[in-house]
């Protein structure tokens, strides 16, 4: 009978790889985070004809989850009007609404995984 002896040794097994797909999920997150809340205020600033500068300042992109973040309003008031999902919209009032966050929404989709393939191919070379 002979005895073998088994050494696994590298990144997959010392729990750098583990650490590193971490940070990069949470790197990716805040990257596409802070994507969605520059674009959206973008929109709002192109399209906003008498911007006073209350909604803009409410934007914020906070962690919800250990896994997720959410960009939005705080909840102002009239932000669904503006959006344009409001009772008081069209056909109430012919203001159809800006669709900023719509907008926003769809680029992301678009836009993330892209994001979130370039910062991998940074990160994969750590996990090695």
């Amino acid at each position: 009978m002979a005895d073998v002896e088994i050494t696994m040794h590298g990144p997959l097994f010392d729990g750098r790889a583990a650490r590193e797909f971490a940070d990069y999920c949470d790197e990716a997150r805040e990257q596409i985070a802070a994507f969605g809340e520059e674009h959206a205020l973008t929109l709002m600033g192109a399209a906003f004809r008498h911007p006073t500068g209350y909604y803009e300042s409410h934007i914020i992109t906070e962690r919800v989850a250990a896994d997720s973040s959410r960009v939005h309003d705080q909840g102002v008031v009239y932000g669904p009007w503006l959006e344009g999902v409001g009772s008081r919209n069209s056909p109430v009032t012919r203001f159809p609404g800006y669709w900023h966050w719509k907008r926003t929404k769809a680029l992301l989709a678009l836009r993330a995984p892209v994001m979130a393939q370039r910062l991998l191919d940074r990160y994969l070379p750590r996990m090695r």
